[in-house]
């Protein structure tokens, strides 16, 4: 029998199993974050018929999507979250109260080349805010501070979350005489980090058709220097001459008062004019999120305001506001950066109970304890060296080791290591679940990122 040599796709992720918990971690805090602010889960199908999920059709995405038949059934692989929520909302919207609010975290598939850090399977971790024909702005103020939530809960120190408003430029252009080439110029403004201010006046100018006066005020206007209240000020100096850009720069005023409220600090916070995102789709306040230290690194979560979700399922109007963090991306690039904790416990088990005599009765007495005391315990019971049973225990990463000879079965005792200080402690089975329990809640207590 010929054998087939093992190996992963290119841009799938597969990580061992110490890895595996840290990102199992990573996916716990986002959770629990999520759950603090009203988010319910939500679980979509990974396969959906491909015309569900090509309803708006066109682009990138038809060109990027796994489709295939089973059958007569022409099938195809979610490529997002947010598509499948849209079939979601409009299948049981009699079903849902509103505002709706859900989390959802899950692997989506995009058939694109794979690179360092884009994966053809990732995990999205996606919050949605969704309104019945109507979403007060405050749902939007609210995005920057569950964000700042999240990845302090996650140890990131180092972020920035950079907001505008689409109706500020949209308005801006408008003002200009520039509507009909709204998009074009977004485009060019999007790679100012890229390529720097004289290679977008150069695109705006020779590509875009503008005249050089026009493409310098856009670069004063998306490149205003100052903190918030000072860009505010600024962009005052515009209101009356375009309604659409007066409305945004209400909601832009709203977003960024309520932000101390929301418990956001002023220096992980932004706003940036040069943020457009989503060309097509988002109408209101946009998000991109920044690791301060890793520009390079570009967007680790995003999102915006949009006006009519399920559009493409349903007639009723459906507004709301969502981000997405890609985890698997994220948690590449940590990984990459050597950021990632060594001090998460990522052994399978919290504790190992090495039964040192043929009568094991009582090593598996001592592992039913621990388990109902809510202590993850593995009982070992290979017939190996002593040298090879520790070490097995070693190399897992597990905490604590307890030791079960004819001395401890005599007295009705166990015998504790603490794996990382080397100490061991002879204490009876209550005592040894709570000496555990005391050591990993320090342990426990530690981020998932460590910068």
């Amino acid at each position: 029998m010929e054998r087939v040599k093992p190996r992963t796709l290119s841009g799938f992720m597969e990580l061992l199993p110490a890895q595996q918990a840290k990102m199992e971690r990573m996916l716990q805090v986002l959770r629990e974050t999520y759950s603090l602010y009203g988010f319910a889960p939500l679980d979509t199908p990974v396969i959906e018929s491909a015309e569900v999920l090509l309803a708006k059709g066109g682009g990138e995405t038809e060109k990027q999507i796994y489709r295939f038949t089973k059958g007569d059934s022409d099938l195809a692989l979610r490529f997002d979250l947010t598509v499948p929520l849209a079939k979601f909302v409009a299948a049981n919207y009699g079903q849902l109260a509103f505002p709706f609010r859900r989390y959802q975290i899950g692997k989506v598939y995009r058939g694109e080349r794979a690179q360092r850090g884009r994966f053809r399977e990732f995990y999205q971790a996606d919050i949605d805010i969704i309104g019945d024909g109507a979403l007060d702005v405050i749902n939007e103020a609210e995005i920057p501070a569950i964000i700042y939530r999240t990845f302090t809960a996650l140890g990131l120190k180092g972020f920035c979350i950079r907001v505008n408003n689409r109706k500020i430029l949209n308005g801006f252009f408008a003002i200009l005489g520039l509507t009909d080439r709204a998009a074009d110029v977004m485009h060019a403004i999007d790679r100012l980090d890229k390529i720097g201010a004289e290679n977008v006046a150069a695109i705006l100018i020779d590509s875009v058709g503008l005249t050089q006066a026009q493409a310098d005020e856009i670069l004063r206007f998306i490149t205003v220097p100052g903190g918030s209240a000072e860009k505010l000020q600024y962009l005052a100096q515009y209101r009356g001459r375009n309604e659409v850009f007066d409305t945004g720069l209400d909601e832009l005023t709203a977003v960024a008062g309520c932000l101390p409220a929301f418990g956001v600090p002023e220096d992980h916070f932004r706003i940036d004019l040069t943020i457009a995102r989503g060309l097509d789709y988002y109408t209101g306040t946009v998000y991109e999120t920044t690791m301060t230290a890793h520009p390079e690194i570009g967007s680790i979560c995003s999102g915006g305001r949009y006006d009519n979700l399920a559009e493409y399922y349903t007639d009723k109007k459906l507004p709301g506001v969502g981000i997405s963090i890609g985890v698997t991306r994220l948690f590449y690039v940590l990984q990459e950066q050597n950021m990632l904790s060594e001090a998460v416990v990522s052994a399978p088990a919290d504790a190992m109970v090495l039964p040192m005599t043929e009568d094991i009765a009582f090593a598996i007495e001592a592992a039913t304890a621990l388990r109902d005391a809510g202590i993850r315990t593995q009982l070992y019971c290979e017939k190996k060296k002593f040298k090879a049973r520790i070490g097995y225990a070693d190399k897992l990463g597990v905490p604590y080791v307890l030791f079960i000879g004819e001395d401890e079965i005599r007295d009705g005792v166990v015998a504790v290591k603490d794996m990382a200080t080397g100490v061991q402690t002879t204490c009876t089975l209550p005592e040894a679940a709570a000496l555990i329990r005391t050591g990993l809640a320090v342990r426990g207590s530690g981020c998932v990122i460590a910068e």
